[in-house]
């Protein structure tokens, strides 16, 4: 059974994390390629403009895989340079994969994201979260630090102190305090959560694909770099979409006091 289920509709694609029956644990052998595959076809596809990740069954993702952390097997097997090649080489592979996606990203987190699993919530632009999701980093608690990135991106997402001590506890956190901390947009009712992921992808696809992509590229060289760079990075980003057909599209839509349909050109 392939590890992602992809479903396209219209310029939505939805990717599905498809191990269901032990919570859609991640990290194992080929994990990494095959979210390098996947990813690399969604960026050269422009009529895609939108992602929803989410996870079959009761959980997005519970992380790692437990038993073969117990067996010393598979990506956490061997010396301690091939436990490191294999981070490298395979979970990292499918984190930078991940973090790559150069469209609008919407997690629709349906249960537990917990260690690995969270980290890959965070990864995503926007989070909506079922009121059965949870949230954790609990590394610490396996007697490892966290290895995935997590102290890279969870303060991003919800600001040192609370990152600290979500990885210092262990703590797992429910979904009414993951939308307190900022971790997640909203919180939705268990079977509301994909249509409202459909629902909020649908309005950002409305939008032009080019500014989209770029917009999200802003975004995130914005959270790196200084002020006057991000200043100049969107002159130049700005100067491109002045020349578009959806600019002229959008101008028009606006003074004829209509919806506008942007084609991506």
């Amino acid at each position: 059974m392939s590890l992602i289920q992809i479903n396209r509709e219209g310029a939505v694609t939805t990717l599905t994390l498809n191990r269901a029956e032990t919570m859609n644990p991640l990290g194992a052998p080929g994990d990494g390629d095959a979210f390098v595959a996947v990813v690399n076809a969604i960026n050269r596809d422009m009529e895609c403009r939108v992602v929803i990740l989410t996870g079959a069954g009761r959980a997005f993702s519970a992380g790692g895989d437990i038993k073969a952390m117990q067996n010393k097997a598979g990506t956490f097997g061997g010396t301690a340079p091939a436990i490191s090649d294999g981070y490298r080489d395979n979970i990292h592979l499918m984190l930078r994969a991940l973090y790559g996606i150069r469209v609008p990203v919407i997690a629709a987190v349906n249960g537990p994201a917990i260690g690995l699993g969270c980290d890959v919530a965070c990864l995503a632009d926007i989070r909506i979260a079922s009121e059965s999701a949870k949230f954790g980093v609990t590394f610490l608690k396996l007697g490892i630090i966290p290895g995935d990135g997590g102290t890279w991106i969870l303060p991003r997402v919800i600001g040192m102190s609370r990152a600290a001590e979500l990885f210092y506890t262990g703590d797992v956190i429910d979904a009414a305090t993951a939308k307190d901390w900022g971790l997640v947009s909203r919180v939705v009712a268990a079977d509301a959560l994909m249509d409202e992921a459909r629902a909020l992808a649908a309005k950002i696809a409305a939008l032009p694909p080019h500014a989209l992509r770029h917009t999200k590229n802003l975004l995130r060289q914005g959270q790196q770099i200084s002020y006057d760079s991000a200043l100049e990075m969107a002159a130049n980003t700005q100067a491109m979409m002045h020349t578009t057909a959806d600019h002229a599209e959008g101008v028009a839509a606006l003074i004829e006091k209509r919806g506008a349909v942007f084609t991506g050109e």
